[in-house]
């Protein structure tokens, strides 16, 4: 199948119960639904064809991102909440997958069941043949809500969401989520997964300036993006699938960063997508529980956490003993 997106592939060693993942480092148009949903077949069936066992695609794939004519954008996210696209999602996307492709994380705006008609939940969902991606059990509904999101959307509150596969326990989170190191330590500590999957639309623009230091940059949040992923996986020691837009918002000139790409728990950078272009990464035969095996064998961050802090009974916190 051919792409006019850019493939990046990458193979490691097989091994037993190794997996395979594809990660779509693209953008969303607004307004362009039908637009996003031919990308969306597009890259899956690249993915299918290189028998991928997970695809992951970035925040607000099939919607796009928000802008500030509030009445225009709002018009138009109506149009795009995933209530509005069941028929395509069964039709289109759960004939994909089969005894190869068990997964494919996407995400979008929902209305959801509660009385706030006028904010959506911001929610990832988990397409698998074996469950139904509406029930709560497998939607992510994004807690920590930036900027322009704040209007438009609601927060998820108390979400969280894990679930067991053959290759380890994976949790999820979504953008802005990534930052607060408590979510990911809960994840870590509690549920005690293997991998994170970090899906995003995460700008890059942003100064930062210490003129008598002669120290500037335009892309601040960018080097975050970077630099949390790395400085997260580290010290939480788990994977960190983490899938991001790019490219330039069609309206309001945001610049979402890209940087797709596979964080190992040591915190190294297996493979990194462009911050600039499109581009679909294709990763064979990672070692999931193997390789955090090794990482926790060499240094357990949780057995010397555990020495000083405990975990307060039915609480998702710790306190210092």
């Amino acid at each position: 199948m051919s792409s006019s997106i850019s493939i990046r592939e990458r193979a490691f060693a097989p091994g037993e119960n190794s997996l395979s993942i594809g990660i779509a480092n693209i953008h969303a148009v607004v307004p362009g639904i039908e637009r996003n949903k031919r990308k969306i077949l597009e890259t899956m069936a690249v993915f299918k064809e290189k028998k991928v066992n997970m695809v992951v695609f970035p925040e607000f794939c099939l919607s796009g991102y928000f802008w500030e004519n509030q009445q225009e954008c709002r018009d138009y996210m109506n149009s795009a909440v995933i209530e509005r696209h069941h028929d395509w999602i069964t039709d289109m996307l759960f004939p994909m997958l089969d005894d190869d492709l068990n997964y494919i994380v996407f995400n979008n705006i929902r209305k959801g069941s509660s009385g706030h008609h006028r904010k959506y939940l911001n929610s990832t969902y988990i397409l698998n043949r074996t469950v139904d991606y509406m029930k709560e059990d497998y939607i992510y509904d994004k807690i920590m809500l930036p900027g322009i999101e704040k209007i438009y959307t609601r927060s998820g509150l108390d979400d969280r969401l894990v679930i067991d596969t053959k290759w380890g326990r994976f949790g999820f989170t979504t953008c802005y989520d990534y930052c607060f190191s408590q979510l990911l330590q809960e994840y870590s500590k509690i549920d005690q997964i293997d991998a994170v999957v970090q899906v995003a639309s995460w700008k890059g623009t942003g100064t930062r300036e210490y003129p008598t230091m002669n120290i500037h940059t335009d892309t601040y949040y960018g080097m975050l993006w970077d630099m949390l992923l790395s400085s997260r996986s580290a010290t939480n020691q788990v994977w960190t699938i983490a899938c991001n837009s790019v490219g330039v918002h069609t309206i309001s000139g945001t610049k979402f960063w890209g940087g797709s790409g596979l964080w190992a728990p040591s915190g190294i950078n297996i493979v990194q997508a462009s911050h600039f272009n499109e581009e679909l990464l294709i990763i064979h035969n990672i070692d999931i529980k193997g390789q955090r095996k090794i990482e926790v064998d060499d240094l357990e961050y949780t057995m010397d956490f555990n020495k000083i802090y405990r975990h307060l009974k039915g609480k998702r916190t710790f306190t210092r003993m």
